[in-house]
């Protein structure tokens, strides 16, 4: 993994690290509040001669013969008569054997010193423990010499242990540590922060980003359209009013931006041969692709283009509805020869460069109507007059946009960022396939304004919208007069003749 996808995966699982790394902190301290507190105090011995000697060889003889006599003492110091005189001492309730527990004994390397460290729940009784159980191990010192070293216990001087430092008592617990137990917490917190948003970026296969989509599939990504409240104008354009629709689509917000952007992809696509019958579909329902069309085709007729929107899913239209326009009549007709394409195609906008064509009534084999060659040849008139964008139904629970990507310029699949996984759209594009058709590309739908996954990471552009006094200033009045006519059957000339809608 690449240190930019690790920037990446912590950029957009910071939250998540943090809060891992807080809670980690707050229940270690949680823990050290329910841990009963334990102080430690110690006391110091020396193993030394009885008598004192001016003699510089003698104080040499004596001190070997300490260091020699310091590890008998050792041997004593956890012994059970040493924890009886400590219990006898401070009077206190206890066994011998918990007792012994709670002290630890060691002698420097070289030297004569015996240290005794006694641990307690209050400070005072383990500076009197530290205390008494040092002068039990002199005692026994002395008990010891006296039983076993005949020899020793009559000659002068004999080696004792004496007090060198008594306990003082400890100022704060030995146990629970509160810093060193919220340091760990903190950094145990933070490795399981990490290794969450490590595991979830790796086992997480809904698509993100347009890198994401190009590196699996090998398919470029011709559009990434960001959220935006602006949706909630167009998606039901029927509520709104043509000029607000368009003020979307020719804004300087994201949304307007990335239509634009769209737009232009398509156009540039191929300069020699543009495509222009374009099937819009989706792996699964709730991708967003009836409302890419929608507002695709608002971007194309702003720019001058005449386009037609054919809402190709007969099995759940919505097209109709989106535009507010009338859904009783449509492509069904047309192609059972109920109606003529100048009955059905239904104009929107003040500008008549976009026409619309319903669903119609539900048939009852929509597959067949859809690779029939009746569709062929509407097709073949509608793109003689203008661009022809169809909402077809998704690609994975039905095969009617693939039979109809067979029969025109290409295929664009709507995916929506954060839902879409790598496994639906990988069966949608094998479906696709499995007709012989290369897909023109895929769109990002729903992506992120802000954060590492964003429509626009890394640009650094901003938008903001402009007022109508400023968009005037920026675009020409007369882009639409310099567009020559397209040449047009008669059919076509007289759809696009016809009355505007209101």
């Amino acid at each position: 993994m690449e240190l930019t996808q690790l920037i990446r995966i912590f950029r957009a699982h910071w939250a998540i690290i943090i809060v891992a790394t807080l809670v980690g902190g707050l229940i270690a301290f949680g823990w050290t509040l329910i841990q009963p507190k334990t102080y430690s105090a110690d006391a110091t011995g020396t193993v030394t001669s009885s008598e004192t000697s001016t003699d510089a060889g003698t104080s040499l003889m004596f001190e070997n013969l300490a260091k020699s006599k310091v590890k008998s003492y050792m041997q004593w110091a956890k012994t059970r008569s040493v924890a009886e005189h400590a219990i006898d001492e401070l009077g206190l309730k206890t066994s011998a054997e918990s007792l012994v527990g709670r002290i630890s004994v060691d002698n420097p390397i070289d030297t004569p010193v015996i240290r005794v460290v006694a641990s307690a729940g209050t400070p005072e009784a383990a500076r009197d423990l530290a205390t008494a159980w040092l002068n039990g191990l002199a005692k026994e010192g002395e008990r010891q010499a006296g039983i076993t070293d005949e020899t020793e216990k009559g000659v002068s001087p004999v080696l004792i242990l004496r007090v060198t430092e008594s306990a003082s008592l400890p100022t704060s617990p030995t146990f629970p540590n509160v810093k060193l137990s919220i340091v760990i917490g903190l950094i145990v917190g933070l490795l399981i922060g990490i290794v969450y948003a490590l595991l979830k970026s790796i086992l997480d296969r809904r698509l993100r980003t347009a890198e994401q989509v190009e590196r699996e599939f090998e398919v470029p990504v011709i559009g990434a359209v960001p959220i935006d409240r602006a949706f909630q104008t167009v998606e039901r354009l029927g509520k709104a009013s043509a000029t607000d629709a368009t003020d979307v689509t020719r804004s300087q917000s994201a949304l307007g931006e990335s239509m634009r952007e769209l737009r232009t992809n398509l156009q540039f696509m191929n300069v020699d041969a543009p495509p222009r019958v374009l099937v819009v579909s989706s792996p699964l329902p709730g991708d967003g692709k009836s409302t890419i069309t929608a507002n695709l085709a608002l971007a194309m007729a702003a720019s001058g283009e005449r386009v037609i929107v054919i809402d190709a899913d007969l099995r759940r239209p919505t097209v109709a509805k989106t535009f507010g326009l009338v859904e009783s009549v449509g492509l069904t007709d047309v192609l059972a020869g109920n109606a003529e394409l100048a009955d059905v195609l239904q104009p929107w906008g003040a500008a008549g460069n976009l026409l619309v064509m319903g669903a119609g009534k539900h048939p009852p084999n929509p597959s067949e109507l859809l690779g029939s060659n009746a569709m062929g040849k509407v097709l073949d008139e509608l793109a003689k007059a203008a661009i022809v964008l169809i909402d077809a139904p998704p690609l994975i629970p039905v095969t009617d946009s693939a039979i109809l990507a067979a029969r025109t310029d290409g295929i664009i699949l709507v995916a929506s960022a954060g839902k879409t996984t790598t496994d639906a759209m990988g069966k949608a594009l094998q479906n696709v396939d499995r007709v012989g058709v290369k897909p023109l590309g895929i769109i990002l739908n729903r992506m992120p304004l802000k954060g590492p996954n964003s429509a626009y990471y890394g640009y650094g552009y901003s938008y903001r919208e402009y007022t109508s006094a400023e968009r005037e200033k920026s675009e020409p009045r007369s882009s639409h007069s310099r567009r020559s006519e397209p040449r047009q059957a008669s059919t076509s000339r007289k759809v696009f003749a016809g009355k505007q809608h209101d």
